[in-house]
């Protein structure tokens, strides 16, 4: 019942931009605090950022300064813009809610920054 699509991945090299787009339907998307994840290959997915349905926003250290979440709940769309990339932030992105999360994943986008 509950769709997430993500988008706007790609290959980046080093110290590049790339927006994300999060789409959701089968939810009352305004009401869900929504969150950013990111799964690097052999490693635990990990919370990026989330986001309050109001606005208000968290980043784990990593990306401190380099990432901006934020959303549109009249489209239903939460993106993530990532400045200055680095080879660390290579990974399958991922959307959903936070901090318990909807069963149903999207399949994600794989960001890929290298030289």
């Amino acid at each position: 019942q509950v769709q997430l699509v993500e988008s706007g991945g790609g290959l980046v090299q080093p110290g590049g931009s790339l927006r994300l787009s999060c789409l959701a339907s089968g939810v009352i998307f305004s009401r869900y605090r929504m969150a950013w994840y990111r799964q690097a290959p052999g490693k635990q997915r990990e919370l990026v950022a989330h986001i309050s349905s109001s606005g208000s926003t968290s980043y784990v250290d990593s990306v401190k300064g380099r990432f901006t979440i934020s959303r549109d709940n009249a489209k239903n769309t939460m993106y993530l813009q990532m400045n200055s990339l680095k080879p660390e932030d290579t990974a399958v992105y991922y959307c959903n809610t936070a901090p318990n999360s909807f069963d149903s994943w999207g399949q994600g986008t794989q960001v890929t920054v290298s030289s």
